[in-house]
């Protein structure tokens, strides 16, 4: 677990993939000064491509794949959150490059760049 500005983001240390509860994508809006707009509405109508081997942290069951633009994601059936696997959460950022969904997607990949850097010095 790390903890961005007050929202707790589980990370893989294994894969540097990212776990977003249901929630943490408005609050992490919220602290980066934007309403995640676009990019929430984006990651809700995603239409499902198939399952996945993962499963959800919070109920155990299989996730589900979604496309939004170029980027494949992992979303709870049950509303419960989203896995970003490494480099995805880069590439929304890319994809949102411009308004408020930049700004927290960038918000966000600043913030986790800054405390993986911290942990691994510190282990």
């Amino acid at each position: 677990m790390l903890e961005l500005e007050g929202v707790e983001i589980d990370y893989c240390v294994v894969c540097g993939g990212i776990w977003l509860d249901a929630g943490e994508l408005e609050l992490i809006a919220e602290r980066a000064g934007a309403e995640p707009g676009g990019l929430s509405a984006a990651l809700e109508s995603a239409s499902p491509k198939g399952k996945t081997k993962r499963t959800c942290p919070r109920c155990g069951k299989i996730l589900q794949t979604v496309q939004v633009g170029d980027v494949e994601l992992e979303r709870c059936r049950r509303g419960h959150g989203l896995w970003l696997d490494r480099g995805e959460l880069q590439a929304l950022v890319s994809r949102f490059a411009s308004g408020e969904e930049a700004a927290v997607a960038r918000f966000l990949s600043e913030l986790l760049q800054q405390e993986i850097q911290t942990n691994q010095e510190g282990a």
